[in-house]
């Protein structure tokens, strides 16, 4: 007999397919259900395991109602500020994440952004939409140079890590602030500041990729964006609780920083309408990890990690221990 398995969220079609050969599960690609429809499946189905994804927040609530056959609850995302780990810890539930996975086409997606921030894509597709037709002169819609530049990163793990050897390849010097230094092996060449603020004032370009939490809650407001070089270029591909997005919105009014490129909101996926009103800013709609190869790797990360513990074996992924 096949372990039960609820998920609640559309999967890619590969991952759907896994999960038929696998589970007994009535949506196997996954619809989007909310926390009650979810509930209620979970006891219906006398299911063994829930797959979300960040759209379905596990509070402390939510754990609560959760029905004892539950015995795993995997996100399919390196991201779980959704989640009460307290809540979750104490009721004894294990609960997994799908990191590393995701650091490459992550990656990609923050230089894109930067670039795009830096080189006026937005302003250029625009101009393309709507038919050229007439030439640029030399002094009209320059944007910024990023070969050569010093790029600031807030958290140097695998994602940080991954932005840090594309930036290489532009020819940028890399400064970075983590609560540890990392090994050399690790940091190749980097400079460590332990205080977030010391190293801003030596970075034209910041891209964060620090976890959403206290330490890190609106760390980008008005007193730290203004430590940055004048015409700075932001990039936040982390999570939108880092940032204050009135400041952010009056930095990038008043010329203090020259663009942005965002994919993650406070408040998504009904985000902060006065960015889409900005020529200098460079918008997605959270993708940092869209690609097939890299859902589809997500979606069977989420899955060993459920098949491994409703085995009796130790999670591959525990967000709690």
């Amino acid at each position: 007999m096949k372990p039960r398995l609820i998920v609640s969220r559309q999967m890619p079609i590969a991952v759907g397919a896994r999960i038929r050969a696998e589970f007994d599960c009535p949506y196997p690609d996954g619809v989007d259900m909310d926390v009650q429809t979810t509930l209620r499946l979970l006891a219906e189905t006398n299911a063994d395991a829930l797959l979300f994804t960040s759209h379905l927040k596990l509070t402390a609530e939510v754990i609560a109602q959760l029905p004892p056959n539950v015995k795993i609850a995997a996100t399919c995302s390196v991201g779980y500020d959704h989640i009460d780990l307290a809540a979750a810890k104490a009721r004894g539930l294990p609960v997994t994440n799908t990191p590393e996975v995701l650091n490459e086409c992550t990656a990609d997606l923050a230089f894109m952004l930067l670039l795009n921030a830096c080189r006026r894509g937005h302003e250029y597709e625009a101009v393309m939409r709507q038919g050229w037709r007439r030439g640029m002169g030399m002094g009209e819609m320059l944007g910024i140079r990023a070969w050569g530049k010093t790029l600031g990163i807030l958290g140097l793990g695998g994602i940080g890590r991954a932005v840090a050897a594309r930036a290489r390849g532009f020819g940028m010097k890399i400064v970075y602030c983590n609560r540890t230094r990392l090994p050399p092996e690790l940091e190749l060449g980097a400079t460590w500041y332990p205080d977030f603020r010391a190293m801003l004032p030596h970075c034209d370009f910041l891209s964060l990729h620090a976890p959403s939490g206290d330490a890190t809650k609106r760390i980008i407001n008005a007193e730290t964006l203004a430590l940055l070089p004048k015409g700075a270029v932001f990039v936040n591909a982390a999570r939108g609780a880092l940032v204050d997005e009135d400041a952010l919105i009056d930095a990038l009014k008043s010329g203090q920083l020259a663009a942005a490129g965002l994919d993650v909101f406070d408040n998504e996926p009904a985000f902060d309408l006065r960015f889409a009103a900005l020529p200098n800013v460079f918008l997605t709609p959270h993708m940092g990890s869209a690609t097939t190869e890299t859902r589809n790797a997500m979606g069977y990360r989420a899955l060993d990690n459920i098949q491994a513990v409703l085995a009796g074996k130790p999670a591959i992924d525990p967000l709690w221990s």
